[in-house]
């Protein structure tokens, strides 16, 4: 559809259902569930799923003869089930109708995205001419967190007689939605109870198994006309069925109205008893659908993106999964930034780094839930310093895969479809996650003045991870530098060096060059705090001068290869033999997941110049031109414009883009550069998950941290926007194919900011408030003020 607002397929097609289930997820920020058929369970075809933030659970398999744990995001009872078949008068009853039927003769599926509203049409038309249309329509309400609708209609065509509907709640249910993960335990609830309370309400209690979370769930069900139910109580779920008069002019309504509690919510309290009452209490269809409108409108006048054109389709699509995966509900959460939102289960629903990419917009529209994401790290604070104590090491180290306790959740094996391989999975190896974490401490800081918790939560996670990286850099005599041995970089390919008995590849330049940021940041924060808290902190952290005089060593001479006039991935990168990549591509096509095609050639791609995605070339994602060639100097080394535009030259013809954060951080790097394929590599980002790019992956999950960066990229990418002390720096760069955009973001103590982008010309508009005016740094450091309630333009 044309429509900016509308996500839409207008048809039924088997072998891309799961993508479109994923990207019809509705959620608000506390659970989402995805958009699936409502007539259909779980199967090769359909995969229903609902998910709770933060809802974990650990269990053990047997996989290639080893016990292995694995926490997963649980897969929730199925609410939205509803069968039914026709009952034509005078006849026997149907089969049960799906998409799947023979007589389906139509289907499509629209997603409303100001208002969050999913909508599937169905038509089914038999052998005797007689027509059954069928519309569905859900909400997850974004204004109450604890609730969810659906709301179908039938309409009868050519035939009197009866609909039967069965409601269903089910819980047997499983994690099944990835095939790698088959060998796996999914079976995660148990002690299922089920039975019905007042007005229709049918109540289902259980709990994972590890650590135990309670769960209830209510459905109230209602019909027009309003008819009997039969209702019985199963093992795992409920059943009401009814049997609704239906004909030519006579529709059938049937709403099922969701109330989801936890034994973790707050207050304390029954879930059942309180899912019940909710259940019970809540206002009719329409009175939600309405109340969940205007929430929506209120997030969207606060997180404004407006692009022209099929781009700015996309991305209000990768902003609408964005919010409700993170959501105003989020700050009152326990919970990080799930890789793949909660549309799904892969990667089981971990945290990684993700947050890198998704907080740069998360502080510039909605600090409170970044401060509330950079609180989930802090309160596993004392799981990283205990990993970093169980490993010789001092300080905070963080997992690279994080869930609900926040050790290191990293699989010791995975899965090789390709070649059916259990292979050993050394990825918790990428120890930069740690500077990621300070990373996104110092910058939500620095964007949204947030000096207290800098100084506070902010703070004890900046110093802990620092005094991991000074203690981890060993001194090379021979070098007169410090190296930080056996990590893995963001490449991830290189695991190990060529024939190599044991795992990790040495400094690795992102890595090395993060970790001496971080720990000069770590000196400049002790530098800039209160005397009575700095005292409490180096009191705290037993830091002693000493201490701190390596940390100042370290972070000047911290060792960064090169080669060949390059920044080299890590050491030894350039000695790797080059592949022959138009070979590879002329054999297999996408070569996506090289490393995964070389292992089962009994190769690896750990002998060769070749990355799944971008590694060196993130400093140039992290750090502006100036910064980044500043940290280069503070440890001793030239790096200048020439020599970064001959690093990217290189990888770009080494990369195969194996992550769709590849493509973003690349399109990102050449678009600062004005190289001429930067609009090739954002386009890829922008279409990783709607074209399903890397074969069936959307449909397991969407890819948010791509989907927040692709917005990032708009925002502050081609504006060269920063919001911090010195107010709101802009340096845009002109990209042919987005010549003018406009959003809105909280800058200077300012919520509602609007910046317009137009070809050599730039608009800012303060809204009304007795705050001050706004600072606008332009180019060449002109200093310009814009008032409150006044818009300004300005030549580029």
């Amino acid at each position: 559809m044309t429509n900016g607002w509308s996500w839409s397929y207008d048809r039924y097609e088997r072998d891309r259902e799961r993508l479109v289930e994923a990207l019809c997820t509705l959620g608000n920020g506390r659970f989402a569930t995805r958009g699936s058929a409502p007539e259909c369970t779980a199967d090769a075809t359909h995969y229903p799923g609902t998910y709770l933030a933060g809802g974990y659970d650990r269990r053990a398999s047997v996989v290639d003869g080893r016990r292995v744990e694995n926490e997963d995001l649980v897969n929730l009872p199925n609410w939205t089930l509803l069968r039914y078949r026709c009952r034509p008068d005078g006849g026997p009853p149907g089969d049960w109708l799906t998409p799947d039927s023979e007589d389906l003769r139509h289907c499509d599926v629209r997603l409303d995205l100001r208002g969050g509203v999913l909508t599937r049409h169905l038509l089914y038309l038999d052998d005797h001419g007689r027509g059954l249309r069928v519309s569905h329509l859900r909400i997850v309400h974004m204004g109450d967190a604890g609730l969810a609708a659906q709301c179908t209609v039938f309409r009868a065509y050519g035939w009197s007689g009866a609909v039967e509907v069965a409601s269903v709640l089910d819980g047997a249910v499983v994690n099944a939605g990835v095939e790698r993960y088959r060998h796996l335990e999914g079976r995660h609830l148990t002690d299922h109870r089920a039975g019905f309370g007042r007005d229709g309400v049918a109540w289902l209690t259980c709990r994972t198994a590890d650590p135990g979370l309670g769960l209830a769930l209510a459905v109230r069900t209602v019909t027009r006309p309003a008819g009997p139910a039969h209702e019985a109580a199963t093992r795992t779920g409920t059943v009401q069925t009814y049997r609704l008069p239906v004909g030519p002019r006579r529709s059938v309504t049937v709403v099922k109205t969701l109330a989801l509690r936890t034994t973790t919510d707050r207050p304390a309290g029954d879930p059942r008893q309180a899912a019940c009452g909710e259940a019970a209490d809540a206002p009719p269809f329409s009175r939600l659908v309405s109340t969940h409108r205007a929430a929506w409108r209120r997030l969207w006048q606060q997180g404004e993106l407006h692009v022209p054109g099929e781009a700015g389709r996309v991305l209000r699509l990768h902003l609408f999964h964005l919010l409700q995966t993170l959501s105003p509900h989020t700050a009152e959460l326990d919970v990080g930034v799930p890789a793949r939102g909660l549309h799904g289960e892969a990667y089981r629903g971990h945290v990684f780094w993700d947050e890198l990419f998704v907080l740069p917009y998360l502080s510039l529209h909605f600090p409170e839930v970044a401060r509330s994401v950079l609180g989930y790290r802090h309160r596993r604070l004392p799981a990283a310093c205990e990993a970093a104590r169980r490993a010789g090491a001092a300080g905070a180290m963080y997992p690279w895969q994080s869930a609900s306790s926040g050790r290191e959740e990293t699989p010791e094996l995975h899965l090789n479809p390709r070649s059916g391989h259990w292979l050993p999975d050394h990825s918790r190896l990428q120890r930069h996650v740690g500077s990621a974490v300070a990373y996104n401490v110092w910058r939500y800081a620095e964007t949204t003045g947030d000096r207290g918790f800098l100084h506070s939560a902010g703070a004890e996670m900046l110093l802990g991870i620092a005094r991991y990286w000074a203690g981890a850099a060993a001194f090379d005599p021979s070098l007169r530098r410090y190296r930080i041995p056996g990590v893995v970089g963001p490449d991830e390919y290189h695991d190990a060096y060529p024939d190599a008995t044991s795992p990790g590849i040495d400094d690795n330049a992102y890595t090395n060059a993060t970790a001496a940021w971080v720990i000069a940041r770590g000196l400049d924060l002790l530098g800039e705090l209160p005397d009575v808290r700095r005292a409490e902190l180096r009191e705290g952290l037993l830091l002693d001068d000493a201490e701190l005089d390596r940390w100042e060593d370290v972070s000047r001479r911290l060792f960064v290869p090169f080669h060949q006039g390059v920044v080299s991935q890590f050491q030894g990168y350039g000695d790797l033999a080059e592949l022959d990549w138009e070979a590879y591509r002329a054999r297999y096509g996408d070569i996506r997941r090289l490393d995964r095609i070389l292992e089962a050639e009994g190769d690896t791609a750990n002998r060769y110049q070749a990355s799944k995605q971008a590694d060196t070339l993130m400093l140039g994602y992290l750090f502006g031109a100036e910064e980044l060639y500043g940290l280069f100097a503070r440890l001793g080394y030239r790096l200048d414009d020439e020599t970064w535009r001959a690093t990217v030259s290189y990888y770009l013809r080494r990369t195969c883009h194996g992550s769709t954060l590849s493509s973003l951080v690349h399109g990102w790097v050449l678009a600062r550069q004005k190289g001429p394929d930067a609009w090739r590599y954002c386009e890829e980002a922008l279409l990783a998950d709607v074209a399903d790019v890397q074969g069936g992956t959307t449909g397991e999950g969407v890819h948010l941290g791509a989907m927040a960066g692709t917005i990032d990229l708009v925002e502050r990418g081609i504006t060269g926007l920063e919001a911090g002390p010195e107010g709101l720096k802009v340096a845009p760069v002109a990209l042919r194919e987005l010549p003018r955009f406009a959003f809105t973001l909280c800058a200077g103590g300012h919520r509602g900011v609007r910046v317009r982008v137009l070809p050599g010309r730039l608009g800012v508009r303060v809204p009304a408030s007795p705050q001050g005016p706004l600072t606008v740094v332009l180019p060449g450091e002109r200093r310009l003020a814009v008032a409150p309630g006044e818009e300004r333009r300005f030549r580029l």
